[in-house]
């Protein structure tokens, strides 16, 4: 089963990834639409996601980035046909410590874009950092270590897009925000960039074959 808003982001991500990499956009979507719509456990999917990730190389960049998918596919379809106390089980508390090297902090950030949806709000950088990641609370000190970077930086909401990669260039390698911090700062800036947005921020990115397809995942998500 997957979920709607998941396939378009899919398929927006396998797009940009066309454009920027040269890659088969319906044959890719195709194989990873099979792995998310599999009537199988999450473990398993993980699994199936891998293995499609190491026979398209073309992927391998986005590997994490997938995981968030196929995580936000469990908790917005797989979930529901699962007990209603499942994600308070052993179960999936297994599941959650067999997988806690996986993933980004796209996840977060999803989980966000779908709140703003159900509560009509637009998505906005101090809105995540305050209200939904609640970074200045003295229990999620780890948010704010993981987030300092974006708290430091929230002047480039209002600065050129060759701003915002360049602070992107200088973050630490072991930013556990250092992949996704330009095209979540750019989507922030600009959460509904045209076509020729678009291009201005693909211009300005330092790795455009991963952070378009990013950017075209949060996209689809409002």
């Amino acid at each position: 089963m997957i979920d709607p808003k998941v396939n378009s982001a899919l398929n927006a991500a396998m797009q940009a990834l066309t454009q920027y990499a040269n890659a088969d956009a319906g044959k890719l979507t195709r194989q990873l639409e099979e792995v998310f719509s599999l009537e199988m456990d999450f473990l398993t999917k993980v699994d199936a996601l891998d293995k499609t990730v190491d026979d398209n190389p073309k992927l391998e960049g986005l590997r994490e980035i997938l995981f968030d998918l196929l995580m936000i596919n469990f908790f917005s379809a797989d979930v529901k046909k699962l007990e209603e106390d499942y994600l308070d089980s052993k179960e999936w508390e297994d599941i959650e410590e067999e997988t806690l090297d996986r993933g980004t902090e796209l996840l977060n950030l999803l989980l966000y874009l779908n709140e703003c949806a159900d509560e009509d709000i637009a998505p906005e950088l101090e809105d995540y950092l305050k209200e939904f990641l609640l970074v200045d609370e003295d229990e999620f000190q780890d948010e704010y270590r993981i987030y300092e970077p974006v708290i430091a930086n929230q002047i480039l909401m209002e600065s050129p897009l060759k701003e915002i990669a360049k602070v992107a260039g200088k973050l630490p390698e072991d930013s556990e925000l250092k992949e996704i911090f330009y095209a979540m700062m750019c989507f922030f800036q600009n959460p509904e960039a045209d076509k020729a947005e678009q291009e201005a921020i693909a211009e300005n990115a330092e790795e455009k074959e991963f952070s378009m397809p990013v950017f075209a995942i949060l996209q689809s998500f409002i």
